[in-house]
């Protein structure tokens, strides 16, 4: 089973966003987006590029981010049947979450929950690359 470590960056927020896919301690994706972005929208996008590089292997991904799981596992099943709509308004970042939600389905993957900044490696790492990709790193 692979394990990855999802994190994403903005700074400021809104800002300049980047985002970083790790595994065995090293980046294996870094991205960014032009122009201002936030870091949800980096976050979610480091799920989308973690779920992508799964390509339906088993696989374990940490993110500090109880949002996205929080999207993933519990909003967005009861805002597709609505037809992508909720009560308090639009969905914002429907692009990410539509592609999140479906990548999820169609894998092998188990979402876990790691508190951010607390000294976890993979974390650290993680939160590391996405700063170095706001900043334009690339592998």
């Amino acid at each position: 089973m692979r394990i990855f470590y999802t994190d994403g960056s903005a700074s400021p927020n809104p800002g300049p966003g980047g985002y970083a896919v790790i595994e065995n301690g090293m980046p294996i994706a870094l991205g960014s987006e032009d122009g201002e972005t936030t870091n949800i929208r980096m976050e979610g996008k480091a799920l989308v590029h973690a779920l992508e590089l799964a390509a339906g292997d088993e696989v374990t991904i940490y993110t500090d981010s109880e949002f996205w799981i929080n999207v993933i596992t519990k909003w967005a099943p009861g805002w597709e049947a609505k037809g992508w709509k909720k009560s308090g308004g639009p969905i914002k970042n429907l692009d990410i979450v539509q592609k999140v939600y479906a990548l999820f389905g169609e894998s092998h993957a188990t979402l876990t929950w790691v508190r951010g900044h607390e000294g976890d490696p993979g974390n650290e790492a993680a939160d590391e690359w996405a700063n170095k990709a706001r900043e334009g790193a690339r592998l």
